[in-house]
């Protein structure tokens, strides 16, 4: 039997959990992303599961294109949105970026279109006890209607125009260009068309979160709205669906409110207010509740959490909510009246979690580094959590994940989590450094997947130093402004806390991180010879040249004030790097543009004085990839020099060029 840990090409084979949607009569259904036919990419499909977690999960929609976005109906059918071919339409002539929403009747039978448009749709949310339904759709700023919206995309498309012109900030966003399309709102009639519910609104509903009370007469969505030219802020209005008018109920001019939800009855949102940081402040976050009356109040003052809503009770009198938590991403529940938070899950991420219309369950997809993924029905009494059957069965993996901590120079606690292989003798340790910063080690991911490197024989410590969530405001405060200060030392201090073991080889050690992840890796590599190889990927270097080619510049300035970028840049200590580097980079990431990795390798090339032969640093560039590396056949690439590169530099093989690079 093949060993999927090894293997990366079966690895990348390996099916992956998605979204997840619940019915209000109680039907539970998982997107399930496989590989296409090309092995370039991904297409999903979704799998209804059972929710008492008896019967096996079977397949709902099935096409080579793939399916995107889904939700149910009032009456139980199921809306997705696909590219599959139209059946009785010229299929030899598709319409570029055309897109279709599809419904597959609860009563049973074939799926069939029920609205085409020649932008596409990005997602619909359904009301649960009406008709409703609100689509996203795509228009070109300016166009006054889709029929507008049509000529301009088949003008642009037919001369082959790409440009844009920009008359604000900011112009890209992680891995894609903002305009010339934006985001509008139209409520979807399935028996055909779609009326618009906001028009042309410029840029103000892109990356944002809808929720749709249970009778479809308000949206609660966030709102983007310049801040003078140069920064954008999110602010939570309330539409009303019959008139189209819009009341801002969450907004102000120092902090930004995201992530809203709101109640069954639309008397009540939840949302997330975040105040605005500075150089020497982190942002609070805090769970914001706001009255139908426009009053608005802290729900949880006592919360030493970052919390994001997911769903009130159907009475309103409990919000439910997930938060980084000690290394896991729990799901909490807060009351309302007292502002009380009851943990309500054990181990484990959770994502896309819903709840059933009675509120005596929520469902959710379940993650953590000894589960690649599940989908799990959540007791909301309890908290006693039932496994679902998914189309899913992932193999058994090559080791053991123990959690681990130390205490850092002032007394601070900096925990994080050990992976370990099979095996009596010592292992190699790759010290893996998490992105963000704002972030934590605590669910799976298939992009940074340990186990790769465990199968390997390796161990991996995945520590959460200064900045990192789920262990409160005075944790992450205490690297604010100081990146190479108490994130550094904290990483270190677990590093010598993890090579004391027995179990590890302290002579052979490497370091690698991603994003924040690789800022921290060029730190070490600058700071530090005590490892044998480092990989720094989508890497901060020089912060002067990244704060603004950035894509959120004004976030970024924030915090980098000029003596923070001129004491902690990691390009002021380029000639004291002396460990072999492996330095990768992805042409369209635009969150740390390309200049980065491009000015990195430079350095360190000119700052070679030996023989061209014994050059010990490599360059792994992607023209076609981001922030992340997403393409199947790019990932494989990645580990496989990423693995070659780190083996050599402890010196268990020779690197190896791999044979399409």
């Amino acid at each position: 039997m093949t060993n999927v840990w090894r293997d990366l090409d079966a690895y990348t084979n390996l099916p992956r959990l998605g979204s997840l949607e619940i019915s209000p009569q109680g039907r539970v259904v998982v997107s399930v992303a496989h590989r296409n036919r090309e092995h370039t990419g991904y297409r999903s499909s979704w799998w209804e599961l059972d929710p008492e977690g008896q019967r096996p999960a079977r397949c709902l929609t099935r096409s080579e294109e793939g399916e995107s976005f889904g939700a149910f109906t009032a009456d139980g059918d199921f809306l997705f949105g696909s590219k599959r071919p139209v059946p009785g339409t010229d299929e030899t002539k598709p319409e570029e970026d055309d897109g279709v929403v599809w419904l597959l009747p609860a009563a049973g039978g074939e799926a069939y279109p029920v609205a085409r448009r020649s932008g596409g749709f990005n997602g619909v949310v359904a009301a649960t006890g009406s008709g409703t339904v609100i689509a996203r759709t795509p228009a070109h700023i300016g166009a006054v209607d889709d029929e507008a919206d049509a000529a301009i995309r088949k003008a642009r498309r037919e001369r082959k125009v790409t440009a844009i012109l920009h008359d604000s900030y900011p112009i890209r966003y992680w891995d894609h260009d903002l305009g010339p399309v934006t985001d509008r709102l139209a409520v979807l009639d399935l028996d055909g068309g779609c009326e618009p519910l906001t028009g042309d609104v410029g840029r103000a509903l892109e990356e944002t979160t809808l929720s749709l009370s249970a009778d479809g007469q308000k949206l609660a969505t966030s709102w983007a709205s310049p801040r003078g030219v140069a920064e954008v802020a999110l602010s939570v209005a309330v539409i009303d669906v019959a008139t189209g008018q819009r009341r801002m109920v969450a907004s102000d001019d120092a902090d930004e409110f995201a992530s809203p939800v709101i109640s069954r009855d639309g008397r009540l949102v939840a949302c997330v207010r975040i105040t605005r940081s500075t150089p020497e402040t982190v942002p609070v976050k805090r769970l914001w509740l706001v009255r139908e009356n426009g009053e608005g109040r802290d729900l949880a003052p006592n919360w030493d959490r970052w919390g994001t809503p997911v769903a009130f009770s159907p009475d309103a009198g409990t919000l439910y909510a997930v938060a980084d938590e000690d290394g896991d991403s729990p799901v909490f529940a807060i009351d309302m009246a007292s502002g009380k938070v009851r943990r309500l899950t054990g181990e484990g991420a959770f994502t896309s979690v819903r709840i059933t219309e009675d509120g005596r369950r929520l469902y959710a997809v379940r993650s953590s580094y000894q589960d690649p993924g599940s989908v799990v029905a959540i007791d909301t009494a309890t908290g006693e959590t039932t496994k679902l059957p998914v189309p899913v069965d992932y193999p058994e993996l090559p080791g053991r994940v123990e959690r681990v901590e130390t205490t850092a120079v002032d007394g601070a606690r900096v925990p994080g989590y050990l992976v370990l292989p099979s095996g009596d003798d010592p292992a190699p340790l790759a010290l893996w450094i998490h992105g963000g910063p704002l972030g934590s080690w605590n669910s799976w991911s298939w992009r940074w997947c340990p186990w790769l490197l465990v199968s390997r024989g390796w161990a991996v410590l995945l520590p959460d130093p200064a900045l990192s969530t789920g262990y409160g405001q005075d944790h992450i405060q205490r690297g604010w402004g100081r990146w190479g200060a108490e994130p550094f030392t904290d990483l270190m201090a677990l590093t010598d806390h993890a090579v004391a073991r027995d179990d590890i080889d302290q002579d052979r050690t490497v370091a690698m991180g991603g994003s924040f992840g690789g800022y921290m890796a060029n730190w070490v590599a600058g700071h530090t010879d005590r490892f044998r190889a480092i990989v720094t990927h989508a890497s901060l270097w020089n912060l002067d040249a990244f704060g603004n080619t950035t894509d959120a510049a004004w976030y970024w300035e924030r915090e980098m004030s000029p003596e923070m970028r001129e004491r902690y840049s990691p390009h002021r200590s380029a000639a004291d790097i002396v460990t072999p580097m492996l330095v990768v980079h992805g042409d369209r990431d635009y969150r740390v543009p390309i200049g980065e990795g491009l000015a990195l390798w430079r350095e360190l090339a000119a700052g070679w004085a030996g023989k061209l032969e014994d050059f010990p640093h490599r360059f792994l560039y992607f023209p076609d990839e981001n922030h992340w590396i997403l393409s199947p056949q790019h990932a494989e690439l990645w580990y496989e020099t990423v693995i070659s590169f780190i083996e050599a530099g402890i010196g268990k093989a020779e690197f190896t060029r791999p044979e399409l690079l």
